[in-house]
């Protein structure tokens, strides 16, 4: 009953972890729309992106950091969550350096595809485990 319970509770909390995963990486796609408008409609745009970053930018990562302890992830989630923290102050400072060091500021849309590329590469790791390795101990129909 009570291992029942805790995988149970592990399922659980992988599901939400994907679904935070998922989260952030539709956030991210709705950050460069909002730079999108602020570069190409109009400046006053910007506001969006620095009030979504500060929304989400940090929380949801580190809830997913949080989540892949708790919900006993592999080591990759653990790490890709990690990595995804360590990108956002990655972002912060390319983004607040303009002023020292232009070149590194440049750096900030790279430093962006980067942050989509292991968002997107996370997605589709933690819903194999979730969702595609949840289907294996389903009961096949003849």
């Amino acid at each position: 009953m009570e291992k029942n319970l805790n995988s149970k509770r592990i399922d659980f909390t992988q599901k939400i972890y994907v679904i935070f995963s998922l989260l952030f990486a539709c956030c991210l796609i709705v950050q460069v729309f909002f730079a999108g408008l602020a570069i190409f409609v109009n400046p006053a745009n910007w506001e969006k992106h620095l009030f979504l970053v500060h929304l989400f930018g940090m929380y949801v990562p580190l809830f997913m950091l949080i989540l892949s302890f708790v919900g006993k992830m592999p080591r990759w989630a653990i790490g890709e969550s990690a990595g995804l923290i360590g990108l956002i102050f990655v972002m912060y400072f390319t983004a607040n350096i303009t002023q020292v060091n232009a070149y590194a500021a440049a750096a900030h849309p790279v430093v962006a595809i980067v942050l989509i590329s292991v968002s997107f590469m996370n997605v589709a790791k933690g819903w194999r485990l979730v969702f595609a390795g949840s289907r294996k101990s389903m009961p096949q129909k003849k």
